[in-house]
């Protein structure tokens, strides 16, 4: 374990060049979390989600889904210190030319890797895909002509969570046993969208140790389960090899006035998401670099982003939670793209 907290410390210094191992800021001293959604007519959608990206999942695709209205398609993140690099897919797949990069997470990380495979094919339309799913919760896109293989890995909690028949869920706040899946070049973690769906917390009971917690609050729960996720990672990933990101928190509307009808972003200033302080906290004492793809503001502004009624399950089911595609998580993907190919 020493051994690793050497590396950490090495890379800490050497391999982002920054001061400290919460990286918010890019070398050219812009923050891409704060800005503005522009309507782009011009150079957006990036993509056409049924014509260009076949294979995306039927509840992201709004606009086959009979979505009337389009703009939600057309607006492009603007930073406020700088201009967010396009996308460009074929250098994203020159740099990862037989690389794995693994998006390990919930629905929100389903979310963001259909963006990028979508990115990635249509970089490329004429070369062979392979999308293939080899375990239940494992998903696989790779392009061969590169070796380069983007991964899902669906894991909503990080730490361990048991089934039992008569407790339900329960979700062990000290005990990770599944980091062995977690294999790649580049790993983006999520995790906070099913500490707080109110279906699930009606049923989840935490543990730690041997203690079985019914009543803990959620908050408290998610910062000791992302602290040990924290732990584990300092723990047993050589940074000399694999680069670190979180994928922050996505706001959800779900609260309220909800996103029906809604066809515009959001404007101004908004007020503090819950959980983002606990991220932000825990990576900044982590010894390993870990980057935060902090797309919390950019996803407060976009309550017209989401799949609302238009997710193909009928007008009763509204989901503010989830993004449309082509949308808000092609932002994400190029803040990604921005981050690893260091522009």
């Amino acid at each position: 374990m020493a051994f690793y907290f050497r590396l950490c410390a090495l890379a800490f210094a050497v391999l982002w060049s920054v001061a400290s191992p919460l990286y918010l800021v890019q070398g050219n001293g812009c923050d891409f979390s704060l800005g503005d959604w522009v309507l782009d007519e011009s150079h957006y959608p990036l993509y056409d989600a049924s014509r260009d990206c076949p294979f995306i999942g039927h509840g992201f695709n709004c606009l086959r889904n009979g979505r009337p209205d389009q703009d939600y398609l057309k607006y492009r993140w603007k930073p406020s210190g700088c201009d967010l690099p396009r996308f460009d897919g074929v250098k994203f797949l020159e740099k990862y030319r037989g690389k794995k990069i693994m998006f390990v997470g919930d629905s929100i990380s389903n979310n963001m890797w259909q963006s990028l495979t979508c990115l990635l094919h249509i970089a490329v339309p004429k070369l062979s895909y392979a999308l293939s799913t080899p375990t239940k919760h494992l998903s696989v896109f790779s392009i061969p002509e590169f070796d380069a293989s983007i991964m899902w890995l669906k894991n909503g909690f990080l730490v361990d969570v048991a089934h039992d028949k008569e407790k339900g869920r329960i979700v062990k706040l000290d005990s990770i046993k599944s980091g062995y899946m977690w294999k790649g070049d580049v790993l983006i973690f999520n995790t906070y969208h099913w500490w707080t769906h109110s279906k699930e917390s009606e049923t989840v009971q935490f543990q730690i140790g041997n203690e079985i917690i019914k009543n803990m609050d959620h908050m408290e729960a998610y910062k000791i389960g992302l602290t040990t996720w924290s732990k584990w990672i300092d723990a047993n990933i050589d940074p000399s090899k694999t680069k670190i990101l979180f994928q922050g928190i996505a706001a959800s509307h779900s609260e309220g006035k909800r996103c029906l009808k809604e066809t515009q972003p959001e404007q101004g200033p908004q007020p503090p998401y819950p959980g983002v302080e606990i991220v932000k906290n825990i990576l900044s004492n982590m010894s390993c670099p870990v980057y935060l793809l902090d797309i919390t503001f950019l996803t407060q502004l976009r309550i017209d982003g989401h799949p609302s009624i238009y997710t193909g399950k009928g007008t009763s089911y509204e989901d503010c939670s989830h993004w449309c595609l082509a949308g808000a998580p092609d932002a994400w993907n190029q803040i990604l793209y921005a981050v690893l190919l260091g522009l």
